[in-house]
């Protein structure tokens, strides 16, 4: 835990208007009856669970979905007693105690994962809350037909010890129209699969498919639940999306807002003699004198190594030049058209300054790499606040 008073050399930043506004928005596009989750894996996405969680419960979410059972736990300690979890893929056996202990929702993929968790929760004479996940045709993870031989003497036996919360799938690639016919195959199979429950007398609570993508792409699919991750940060989850959206309205403009924006400050500055290379190596020149600024954050902080001599920050309202090699823990901006430069004046990293702006897309853009993978990137370690 930090000790109060120390100041980590970035700090990001969630605005909450824009958090209440990308859910009121979500909320609208949803039809009525369906439930949002708001899945929070990889760190809400580098968000920040402990921040993210109780300021979407202040916007009316209250389900959320992780990736595993350590996620889940971090969820526990901030949300609201009445908030549901739902983990939707690790959790080792020795985790599987606190699981059903906690009440959390859980996928099932594979059968002995069922097996385990049934006869745990029947010794424990308390119900486990399982979510069925079907194998459609993404061929990663889920229960095809052959498992399912195996299932039904389970939950026969075991009918007693769990309550069957959902039926699922995930769809391989909804954000792009060259999967279209392969998502019509996934939800044939899934609703072949949804009656074979029913056939049995296994009637779930909700069926869920939609991803962001498939929520916006296609609403049809998106049943009594969506799981909506990178679109409640502000992000289409493509630019395809993104248009297939727009191209039906008449208003082109983006409805989303970013809520994140990463800060730094001035460290150190400096005069440079024309001639003299920066930082390590020889990959920057200086063709004439400069003033540079030393900001404290580099690629152990998430900011990429692929930005060296092609990133951007704002400083004073100005867009200027990342130049040199990115170090572990610094990065060097040409502020030599910038009139006065102090230490400790702001570093705009991601977001805006004045205006001007900085998006994670044109980041990512430069280092060839996703919204996805760049926000997941940030370390957890960077000091995080809600902001208005």
């Amino acid at each position: 835990m930090r000790e109060p008073g120390f100041q980590t050399p970035s700090v990001i930043e969630l605005s909450f208007d824009a958090i209440q506004h990308n859910l009121r928005f979500i909320k609208k596009f949803v039809k009525k009856h369906v439930r949002i989750s708001s899945v929070i894996k990889g760190n809400a996405y580098g968000h920040g669970i402990e921040i993210y969680v109780p300021a979407a419960e202040q916007c009316g979410i209250d389900h959320f979905a992780v990736f595993s059972a350590d996620e889940a736990q971090r969820v526990v300690k901030v949300k609201k007693p009445e908030t549901d979890v739902m983990i939707m893929g690790w959790i080792s056996p020795s985790h599987m105690s606190w699981v059903l202990d906690n009440n959390i929702q859980f996928w099932v993929f594979e059968t002995e994962r069922l097996e385990y968790a049934l006869k745990l929760a029947h010794s424990k004479q308390i119900k486990a809350q399982i979510h069925m996940e079907m194998e459609t045709g993404m061929n990663r993870t889920g229960l095809n037909h052959a498992d399912l031989e195996v299932v039904w003497p389970l939950l026969e036996t075991y009918r007693d010890s769990f309550n069957l919360v959902g039926v699922c799938t995930h769809l391989a690639g909804a954000e792009s129209i060259a999967n279209h016919v392969r998502i019509q195959r996934q939800i044939k199979r899934f609703r072949v699969m949804v009656n074979l429950f029913r056939s049995r007398s296994y009637e779930p609570d909700v069926l869920h498919v939609a991803s962001s993508a498939a929520t916006m792409a296609y609403p049809a699919f998106q049943y009594d639940m969506v799981r909506v991750g990178i679109l409640q940060y502000g992000y289409w989850p493509s630019k395809e999306t993104f248009i297939h959206y727009i191209s039906r309205r008449k208003d082109k403009l983006d409805p989303l807002r970013r809520i994140i924006s990463w800060r730094s400050c001035v460290m150190a500055v400096k005069f440079v003699k024309q001639g003299e290379f920066v930082s390590y190596g020889t990959t920057y020149l200086a063709t004439d004198d400069k003033t540079i600024a030393i900001i404290p954050t580099g690629y152990s902080h998430g900011y990429s190594r692929s930005l060296s001599n092609s990133g951007r920050v704002l400083i004073g309202g100005q867009r200027v030049a990342v130049i040199g090699m990115i170090n572990m823990n610094m990065l060097i901006a040409d502020i030599t058209s910038l009139d006065e430069v102090n230490i400790g004046d702001e570093v705009t990293l991601i977001g805006n300054q004045q205006d001007i702006s900085i998006s994670v897309a044109s980041f990512s853009e430069l280092s060839d790499q996703l919204n996805y993978e760049l926000l997941t990137r940030l370390p957890a370690g960077i000091a995080r606040r809600l902001t208005s």
